[in-house]
C-alpha cells in the first residue's frame, strides 16, 4: 500500500511515472565549489593509450557562477577504469577570450590523434567552438582553430557532442542564438558543422527546419545503424525533439517530437560498443509541474534496441526532487559506463556548480 501511494503521488506531482531507482551505480568523484572556485561543470572523458582516463571539465574562478564568468579547462585522471581519480587539477587550456572557455568534447579520431573541442566566449554575441589536437596522448595540444568561420554570433556546442561517422566525417550540432534589440532569444537556429579532413576545415549544413513555436536549443547527434544521422534537441513542449539527416549532416528534416518526455533540458545519447544498442541519459519528466520551472530531475537512463524508436530498461540513477542534473557526458569503459553531469541542488542554488562522476555496470542496466 505504501509503494502504491508513493507512485500515485509521483504521478500527480510530476505528470510522468518515474522509474524505480536501482543501486546499479556508484559515485566515483564529486567536484564541489571551493574558495575562488564557485563552479565546476560540464566535462568529457577520453581513454588514453596507457589505459588511464582523462576527464576535462570547466573550472570557474572568482565569485560568480554565471555561464559568462571566468573559467579554464582542468583535467583529472583515473588509472583504475574510473573507480578513483586524482585529487589535483591539471591545467588543460587556460582562460581564452574576454569571458571564458567551457563546454568540453573529447574525441579519439580514426587517425589515432585526440581532438579537444570547447567554446571560446568573448561576449553574448560572440561564442565559437574551437578545436585543438594532441599527438602525444594529451600531454600537449596544438594551437586552437575555430570550427565556425562562415558565420558570426553566439554558438552553443554542448559538452560530449562531437562524433566521427563511419566514413570518417567529423560532425557537431550547434545552436545559434540571436540577440534582437539587446534581448537574448531562447529559440535558437540549429545547424550541423562537418569536416572531411580531420578538422582542418569545416562546412555548415543547412538549418534544421522549425516552423513551430517550440523552443529548440543544445542539439546532439548520433549515427544510426542505417547511416542516417539523428539529431536530438533540447526543447520546450514536454519532449525531446528529433531531426534526421540522410546525407551525413548536410540537410535535415523538420523537427518532430520523440517519445522521451522532457523539460527544457538537454539529453545525451551514445551507442553502447559491446551491444550496439543506444543509451540515453535525460530528465524523465514532462515539465508540467507549475511549481518548478524546467525541473531537471530525476536523472534517468534507458536503452533502445531499435535505434531510438522505443526505449526500455528505464531506471533512475538520481532522484532528489530538488536535484539539478544535466549536461551529461557518456564514456564506455570495458563492462562499465562513466557518466559525468552537473549535480547541484535547486534549494541550495548550487545548480551547475557541482559536477559528479558516476560509474554504472552495463550488465545491470539490462536487468
Amino acid at each position: 500500500m505504501t509503494k502504491l501511494i508513493f507512485c500515485t503521488l509521483l504521478l500527480l506531482t510530476f505528470g510522468t511515472v518515474w522509474a524505480q531507482t536501482d543501486p546499479v551505480s556508484s559515485v566515483a568523484l564529486q567536484l564541489n565549489p571551493r574558495d575562488n572556485n564557485p563552479r565546476n561543470s560540464e566535462g568529457d572523458f577520453i581513454t588514453l593509450k596507457d589505459g588511464r582516463i582523462l576527464f576535462v571539465y570547466s573550472h570557474y574562478t572568482g565569485a560568480s557562477t554565471s555561464d559568462h564568468a571566468p573559467a579554464y579547462l582542468a583535467g583529472r585522471f583515473s588509472s583504475d577504469g574510473g573507480k578513483t581519480w586524482t585529487d589535483q587539477d591539471q591545467l588543460i587550456v587556460a582562460k581564452e577570450g574576454d569571458m571564458n572557455v567551457m563546454s568540453v568534447s573529447l574525441l579519439r579520431l580514426q587517425n589515432g590523434k585526440i581532438a579537444l573541442f570547447y567554446l571560446k566566449k568573448n561576449s553574448e554575441q560572440d561564442c565559437i567552438p574551437m578545436m585543438r589536437i594532441s599527438t602525444d596522448e594529451a600531454k600537449t595540444w596544438s594551437a586552437p582553430t575555430p570550427c565556425i568561420t562562415d558565420k558570426a554570433g553566439y554558438f552553443v556546442l554542448n559538452n560530449n557532442r562531437v562524433i566521427q561517422l563511419k566514413n570518417g566525417r567529423l560532425l557537431m550540432a550547434v545552436a545559434q542564438h540571436q540577440s534582437l534589440g539587446g534581448k537574448w532569444q531562447n529559440k535558437a537556429t540549429l545547424y550541423s558543422y562537418y569536416s572531411d579532413d580531420s578538422g582542418t576545415t569545416w562546412k555548415s549544413g543547412e538549418a534544421v527546419p522549425n516552423t513551430t513555436e517550440i523552443i529548440t536549443q543544445e542539439p546532439g547527434v548520433v549515427e544510426l545503424k542505417n547511416g542516417t544521422i539523428m539529431m536530438f534537441i533540447r526543447s520546450s513542449g514536454g519532449a525531446q525533439q528529433l531531426s534526421y539527416s540522410k546525407d551525413k549532416g548536410q540537410t535535415w528534416s523538420h523537427i518532430e517530437p520523440s517519445s522521451l518526455k522532457s523539460p527544457l533540458s538537454p539529453a545525451s545519447i551514445a551507442r553502447i560498443p559491446s551491444t550496439g544498442d543506444l543509451l540515453v541519459v535525460w530528465n524523465n519528466n514532462d515539465g508540467s509541474n507549475p511549481e518548478i520551472k524546467d525541473m531537471r530531475t530525476p536523472l534517468t537512463v534507458a536503452i533502445s534496441k531499435d535505434d531510438g524508436k522505443t526505449w526500455q530498461h528505464i531506471r533512475n540513477i538520481e532522484t532528489d526532487p530538488q536535484g539539478w542534473y544535466c549536461y551529461i557526458a557518456i564514456h564506455f569503459v570495458k563492462k562499465d559506463v562513466l557518466l559525468s553531469y552537473c549535480a547541484g541542488n535547486r534549494i541550495q542554488k548550487s545548480h551547475l556548480s557541482i559536477t559528479r562522476i558516476n560509474r554504472l555496470n552495463l550488465a545491470k542496466l539490462y536487468q
